[in-house]
């Protein structure tokens, strides 16, 4: 008998949480509201690990297993017991409930609760949080840890079908290993910044470090966290190049990049000559306030942040990559081989999506095509002079244009 939850009357508490250890073992544990290492998630997160995932991928995978840990708490149900009907009632919630209220900092004492009316999740967030918990479940039936039948199981529709179907080319598509909670993902075009707008943004940097990093971000294509993981002996000015740690191969790749980044990047070294440690195997990003500190993401994401708001735009710093992929994919002398090597993609068609014409451009387009449309209409209304008037005449008449 399905078991009745008022999902609108429940509050999650935000307890527990995903910390980061300094264990290139165990980087990151799940712990429970009484402060104890969750065995089951842990055993998940070292599995990822022999699959050589990264460390930012246990990361990604071990908040969404927060969420879902988090939801069984307040609601009393063990995760080895966990049933379709918790999974159900989960994805709801997230795409109802929204994000969590976070409670101030100023005020630690009260404890942050999870309730109905946050923002909402997008959809590729559910999507990915849907499927990590697929896997998660998946991998403990298969060593005998969790439940026999997983919460979160494939979609219905394809059950029918007989095994190793040969399917009809006519058919359209379909996604074998779509979930039965897994969201539908709509298409995007990648957003990018607009000349004018990046100029904006880019006049409200506060610091030679911080223009540095934006024109090797918009002129190389790198991901933030490769360009921060480039060391000092990694940078060539005579070359125009800068090698970065590619994400998930972890291959060290030169990236070219445009002159005038790197004319920030010396600007940058100059100023900040005696606060930095100097050596051909540290980093080259470092933060501005003393003690020095190897520069992260998030204090990247949160300086062009700062910046964008003072422009007076919603500009993300990834969509700096998104530009610089447009910038080149536009560019007749440029392969679209090429720039699937820069980007680091591994199929073409995802360096394709590039080719589609950005918003900015194609509304400039066609206003364009509804002023001569305009245009073409009033001469065609415009009846000619007849014959034997001078055109002189008619312009002192009628002004200049009568014609």
């Amino acid at each position: 008998m399905e078991v009745s939850r008022d999902l609108a009357a429940l509050s999650v508490p935000l307890v527990g949480e995903l910390v980061a250890v300094d264990d290139p073992w165990d980087p990151y544990r799940l712990i429970d509201p009484a402060g104890q290492a969750v065995e089951g998630a842990a055993a998940f997160l070292r599995d990822l690990q022999g699959a050589g995932r990264s460390a930012s991928t246990a990361r990604s995978y071990g908040m969404d297993l927060l969420r879902w840990f988090r939801f069984l708490w307040a609601v009393g149900v063990p995760w080895e017991r966990a049933s379709r009907l918790e999974a159900r009632d989960f994805s709801r919630w997230l795409q109802i409930a929204g994000q969590p209220r976070r409670a101030h900092w100023r005020r630690t004492s009260e404890s942050g609760r999870w309730t109905a009316g946050g923002k909402p999740y997008a959809p590729s967030v559910r999507a990915h949080s849907e499927t990590v918990l697929r896997c998660f479940y998946d991998f403990h039936r298969d060593i005998g840890s969790g439940p026999v039948l997983n919460p979160f199981p494939l979609d219905r529709s394809r059950h029918g079908r007989r095994a190793h179907a040969r399917r009809n080319p006519m058919d359209l598509p379909r996604n074998e290993r779509a979930g039965l909670y897994r969201p539908s993902v709509p298409g995007r075009v990648p957003r990018s910044v607009p000349d004018e707008e990046f100029n904006e943004i880019f006049a409200r940097l506060p610091s030679h470090r911080d223009r540095a990093l934006v024109a090797f971000y918009v002129s190389t294509g790198a991901r933030a966290g490769e360009l921060l993981s480039t060391w000092q002996a990694g940078v060539d000015p005579g070359r125009q190049l800068i090698s970065v740690v590619r994400k998930g191969s972890g291959e060290v790749q030169e990236l070219p990049a445009s002159a005038d980044a790197f004319v920030w990047l010396r600007l940058y070294q100059v100023e900040m000559d005696d606060a930095i440690p100097r050596g051909r195997r540290l980093p080259l990003w470092w933060t501005l306030r003393s003690p020095a500190r190897p520069l992260t993401y998030h204090a990247v994401h949160r300086m062009f942040e700062r910046a964008g708001a003072r422009a007076g735009t919603s500009a993300t710093l990834h969509a700096l990559r998104h530009t610089a992929a447009y910038r080149m994919a536009e560019d007749p002398s440029l392969p679209l081989t090429d720039v699937q090597f820069v980007l680091g993609h591994a199929q073409l068609t995802t360096t394709q999506l590039y080719l589609t014409p950005r918003k900015e451009v194609v509304i400039r387009r066609l206003l364009a095509h509804h002023c001569e449309q305009t245009r073409q209409a009033a001469a065609r209304m415009t009846p000619p002079p007849a014959a034997g008037y001078r055109p002189e005449s008619l312009e002192v008449l009628f002004g200049a244009g009568a014609r």
